[in-house]
């Protein structure tokens, strides 16, 4: 039965990366009459079709949601379903805006191989129609069933792409030598931060789901702390974005520390609520934790390398151990959605 269902998924994703690619290529068409464009620069394809991409992209995570997890609420408390219906809200712009950047990202690294190519309507609808069906693709995969270690690797490639596209089209090409609030003078920068933000909210929330999972309704209360802690990370982390260091320097920093301290207490406090801690994630926190004492040595005291440098290893080992958290909780919690028996959040009963 298990293989008879993943197979009818495996032909609706086809069949959905079929759609996708048409409405693409029919709305790319519509959008790009008139004369050829080049790939990237002033009136090129790019954002067009990057756009339509996106939206498409967002459509079909949120229609393979709709179709195959609209029952999974049924059962719930409203406070329950309403998290669940947040969380999707959240990653169906995610999804979009993930799209959106690689799509913009793949333009660039084509323009430089393709020096001179211009596409007209048929041309660039077929390559938006390309795009929709790979965003779209992955999309709808997405979400017929969601883990929290699909959405850790979505935070993470979403943060390579989007500081890519950034890095290629910063206005200043030694921003490096300084650090990487630099690149926030454009919008690719500040926008990767704000939707990284909103990832990271959501993989708290969907670490606090697998926590109830594992140790039901008794410990609500401490993984409403690890969720709270988390949305508050993402939103210090989407403040940096939103704040960019040449306009707001001084709310810049403060929102990058909070960040940091945010991020710190959230991975302490959810250590710490997973059952029976497993010791590949007590000495993983600890090495991480460890190596990220001496990145700042190194840098602070020492000066051995720029900010860029320390910047890059903390997100680094931020990452690192995201993915060993993912992991584990992928081997202790249980596929099955659990209901909670609490009509309210605050209280039993």
């Amino acid at each position: 039965m298990e293989r008879e269902q993943r197979l009818r998924d495996e032909t609706g994703a086809v069949w959905a990366t079929a759609v996708c690619f048409v409405i693409g290529a029919v709305c790319g068409v519509v959008l790009l009459g008139g004369d050829a464009r080049p790939l990237t620069g002033a009136g090129s394809l790019a954002m067009p079709v990057a756009a339509v991409a996106g939206i498409v992209a967002a459509a079909a995570f949120l229609t393979s949601t709709l179709l195959h997890r609209r029952g999974e609420t049924a059962p719930m408390p409203r406070w329950q379903a309403v998290v669940s219906d947040l969380s999707a809200g959240a990653l169906t712009l995610a999804f979009g805006a993930v799209t959106v950047m690689g799509v913009l990202l793949a333009a660039e690294i084509l323009a430089v191989g393709l020096q001179g190519l211009r596409l007209a309507a048929i041309g660039g609808g077929l390559l938006a129609g390309a795009a929709s069906a790979v965003g779209g693709r992955f999309a709808f995969g997405a979400g017929i069933g969601l883990r929290t270690a699909d959405l850790a690797a979505l935070l993470f490639g979403f943060l390579v792409i989007g500081t890519l596209f950034a890095m290629v089209t910063a206005a200043d090409p030694r921003w490096w030598e300084t650090n990487f609030s630099q690149l926030g003078s454009g919008w690719a920068f500040n926008g990767t931060l704000v939707v990284a933000g909103l990832l990271v909210a959501t993989v708290g929330s969907y670490i606090g789901r697998d926590l109830h999972r594992t140790r039901g309704d008794a410990a609500l209360g401490g993984i409403a702390v690890v969720v709270v802690l988390w949305a508050a990370t993402g939103a210090a982390l989407a403040a940096v974005g939103l704040l960019p260091l040449h306009r707001s320097p001084i709310p810049h920093d403060i929102a990058a520390f909070a960040t940091l301290v945010l991020f710190a207490a959230a991975a302490t406090a959810t250590v710490a609520a997973v059952p029976r801690r497993p010791r590949i994630l007590v000495l993983t926190s600890v090495g991480v934790g460890l190596l990220a004492v001496v990145a700042l040595i190194l840098w602070m005291p020492f000066g051995l390398y720029a900010v860029t440098a320390v910047e890059a290893v903390l997100v680094g080992l931020g990452l690192l151990w995201m993915a060993t958290l993912v992991r584990v909780l992928g081997i202790l919690v249980p596929a099955q959605s659990r209901p909670s028996a609490r009509r309210t959040l605050l209280r039993a009963g």
